[in-house]
C-alpha cells in the first residue's frame, strides 16, 4: 500500500515564492538559502551559476548580462509553473545583470520541498526554464578580441 501523507508539511505552501529578483548588485548564497528555509522541508536544493573563464573552447575575458523589462515577470511565470508542478514549500531565484568578472555569481536558484527528490526535480526545472525562457542576454568578450551575444541567460 502506498504511503498517504496527511501532514500539512507534505503539501505545497500557500505562498512559496519567497524571493525573485534581477539585480545589478552582487548575489548572496546565504540570502537565497535563508529565503527558502522552512521547518517542513526535508530537502533543499540550491544551484549557483558562476562566470567561467572559457566558453566553446575560447578564453573569456569579460562578460555582461542585460535583460528585457519583462524579465522579472517572466521569472515569476516560470516560478509559478514550478510550484504548480511540485509540492514546493519555498522557492527563490536571483539573477545578476551588468558587468561581471570570472568567478562572480550570475544566478542562484533554490527550492525547498518535503523530500529531496522533489527538491532536486523542482530546482532543475526552475534553472532550466529560467535559462530558456527569461529574456536575459549574455555578452561575452573573448581573449582574441572577438565577442558574442548569447540569448536567454
Amino acid at each position: 500500500m502506498a504511503p498517504h501523507f496527511d501532514h500539512p508539511g507534505e503539501q505545497a505552501a500557500s505562498d512559496p515564492i519567497r524571493l525573485l529578483e534581477i539585480r545589478q548588485t552582487p548575489l548572496s548564497i546565504d540570502e537565497v538559502f535563508t529565503a527558502v528555509g522552512d521547518d517542513a522541508t526535508g530537502g533543499t536544493t540550491l544551484f549557483v551559476g558562476t562566470v567561467r573563464n572559457h566558453d566553446s573552447g575560447a578564453d573569456v575575458d569579460a562578460l555582461g548580462y542585460s535583460c528585457h523589462p519583462t524579465a522579472e515577470a517572466e521569472m515569476r511565470r516560470v516560478a509559478e509553473r514550478v510550484v504548480a508542478k511540485y509540492p514546493v514549500r519555498a522557492l527563490a531565484a536571483v539573477h545578476r545583470v551588468g558587468d561581471l568578472s570570472v568567478g562572480d555569481l550570475a544566478v542562484i536558484v533554490a527550492v525547498s520541498c518535503p523530500h529531496r527528490g522533489e527538491a532536486f526535480e523542482a530546482c532543475r526545472m526552475l534553472i532550466d526554464d529560467l535559462k530558456h525562457e527569461v529574456p536575459i542576454w549574455k555578452h561575452q568578450t573573448f581573449s582574441d578580441g572577438t565577442e558574442e551575444w548569447v540569448g536567454a541567460c
